[in-house]
């Protein structure tokens, strides 16, 4: 009896086991991609994925910063037992030295990259030698297919990818690409569809009228031997930059090989100059918009001013007896700008200089723009004021001044000078920065309804017919004529301050800056043009900085085929 007790309950055992084995074969065999997929489908295992940067490309779609793929050579010394033979096939196919590869090939470790130039028939080539411990590996990298051009508007992307420097600084943020978490699944129902590139960025820099300007520069250079350089071209109405040159440059492809990192700074929105005479223009502004003078309005010059113990002289040393406003900035008198200062009054004239923004940033979308408080113009003493009539003494950014003049040219409206035209995603514009929260096509002409009246439009129009004169009849200007065109401008040669040199003395140095503002059409302006150059070798600016306004402005007028507005005798 008991012996059968024992069989019963061992059957049971061996049934009991039958049943779990028969089940455990159910699922993970005859069941297991079934249940194998369920189980997948409610994982939630995520991979963190990033996008490719945001490309960056002139208005017109020329580009000027994109993404590239490439492969790279690495070796794995740890892996490697035949260093000398595979030194020697690296030395062949790649032409390196044979004892630079040794040493690479000798060291404790997993992975030493070695800089090539990795071309289809090298990867072939390496492929049929067959190198234990040698591999290609994928890398990712910026490039800048302009090279030099625009790069201090573009910046470079430097270390652990961030951007520096202009755009690529200034709009990181945008450029990177996200980071998604995409599932592992198989499921569709986890799949995230979103995309994940940076945005792209479109400037508003014209390629032709940039690549023409920075080409100026370069024979300025040449001709003139010239330390540094900008030129700004805007459109008068909207703010829109068609161009922002420098000297020099540099290859943001090559940024990493830059001895003096002073060269990434884009000298027209962060280094302050004395603008010299073409100050005059905004001195005369004020004046007129205030009724203070006319341009017909008469002043005796007797070639020089004294204030104190301080004596302001003309170029030169010139008298020019009695003249009129237009005539003073014909012939550029200093002592005529001094009393159309006095004539509007030192608390007019700093209200005019504070509404024309040169005592702060003017917003652009670009890195770390740069302005100077003026604190020694703002202490009040009447030298200050009387030298900063004619631009001396006042520091300013080209870009502030690009800005103020036009205001001359477009009325008499303060604009936000800006650089990028739109940002877009997957082909749809997102934001348009200096455009944003404005009404849809009509974007710019509300930009401008909505600038703030700094001078009148009749002070504008008076001061437009009398840079238009200077031009005309001006000794210094004709150099800027153009043939069947009314061209408004102003020179301007201003001495170099020994603290802008980076010298402790007090004053100036024999150094100048040179400068040349102006708009064409002259009645109907289509864009303004800053020029201004550091200590070239000619003695003023009307023989540097003033015929390089008039090549660029002729070349844009022939570019953009804008029609004549005289008629030549």
């Amino acid at each position: 009896m008991k012996k059968w007790r024992i069989n019963l309950i061992f059957i049971v055992l061996i049934l009991i086991g039958a049943a779990v084995i028969g089940r455990l074969i159910d699922i993970q065999i005859i069941k297991g991609d079934l249940y194998k997929a369920l189980a997948s489908g409610q994982q939630k295992d995520f991979k963190p994925i990033t996008g490719e940067r945001g490309e960056i490309f002139f208005t017109g779609g020329e580009i000027l910063a994109t993404n590239m793929n490439a492969n790279y050579l690495f070796v794995s010394p740890n892996n490697i037992k035949e260093k000398e033979k595979t030194a020697n096939a690296l030395s062949e196919i790649f032409e390196l030295d044979k004892e630079e590869i040794l040493k690479k090939l000798e060291k404790d470790n997993s992975f030493e990259r070695i800089d090539v130039n990795l071309t289809k028939e090298k990867e072939e080539m390496l492929k049929q030698a067959n190198l234990d411990g040698v591999h290609l590996g994928k890398t990712s990298f910026r490039k800048y297919p302009q090279g030099q051009m625009a790069s201090q508007v573009i910046g470079f992307l430097g270390g652990e990818n961030q951007g520096q420097y202009g755009i690529e600084g200034y709009y990181d943020d945008v450029l990177q690409g996200k980071e998604k978490f995409r599932q592992t699944s198989s499921s569709n129902n986890f799949l995230s569809k979103q995309s994940i590139k940076g945005t792209d960025i479109f400037l508003t820099l014209d390629y032709n009228i940039q690549f023409t300007a920075e080409k100026l520069l370069e024979k300025a250079k040449e001709d003139w031997d010239i330390e540094e350089g900008q030129i700004i071209v805007l459109e008068p109405d909207t703010g829109k930059i068609l161009a922002m040159a420098n000297f020099p440059n540099f290859d943001p492809n090559n940024y990493s090989e830059v001895e003096n990192f002073h060269i990434f700074q884009n000298s027209a929105i962060q280094k302050i100059f004395e603008p010299g005479s073409i100050f005059k223009a905004i001195t005369m502004a004020a004046a007129l918009d205030q009724g203070k003078v006319t341009p017909q309005t008469l002043y005796t010059d007797t070639g020089k001013v004294e204030i104190g113990r301080y004596s302001i002289v003309n170029y030169d040393e010139h008298v020019f007896g009695e003249q009129t406003m237009t005539q003073v900035l014909e012939k550029s008198i200093n002592t005529g700008a001094v009393f159309a200062e006095r004539e509007l009054g030192h608390e007019l004239f700093l209200k005019y200089l504070n509404d024309f923004a040169f005592f702060k940033p003017t917003g652009i979308d670009l890195q770390e723009e740069i302005f100077s408080e003026n604190k020694e113009f703002k202490n009040g003493y009447e030298i200050n004021f009387a030298t900063a009539s004619f631009g001396q003494g006042i520091e300013i950014t080209p870009i502030q001044f690009a800005r103020a003049f036009c205001v001359i040219a477009n009325g008499g409206k303060l604009i936000q000078p800006y650089i990028v035209e739109k940002i877009v995603q997957n082909d749809k514009v997102i934001k348009a920065p200096a455009l944003n929260g404005l009404d849809g096509d009509s974007q710019e002409e509300d930009m401008q309804s909505f600038a703030p009246q700094i001078i009148s439009k009749k002070s504008a129009s008076q001061l437009t017919a009398m840079l238009v004169s200077v031009i005309e009849n001006g000794p210094y200007t004709s150099r800027a004529k153009i043939p069947g065109y009314y061209v408004a401008g102003k020179t301007g040669t201003s001495q170099v301050s020994w603290s802008s040199i980076g010298e402790s003395k007090k004053g100036y140095s024999d150094k100048t800056w040179q400068s040349f503002a102006g708009f064409v059409p002259a009645f109907n302006p289509e864009f303004v043009i800053l020029v201004k150059l550091n200590n070239p070798t000619t003695k003023v600016a009307t023989y540097s900085a003033t015929p390089m306004f008039q090549e660029l402005a002729k070349y844009i007028i022939d570019y953009r085929e804008i029609p004549s507005n005289r008629d030549e005798l």
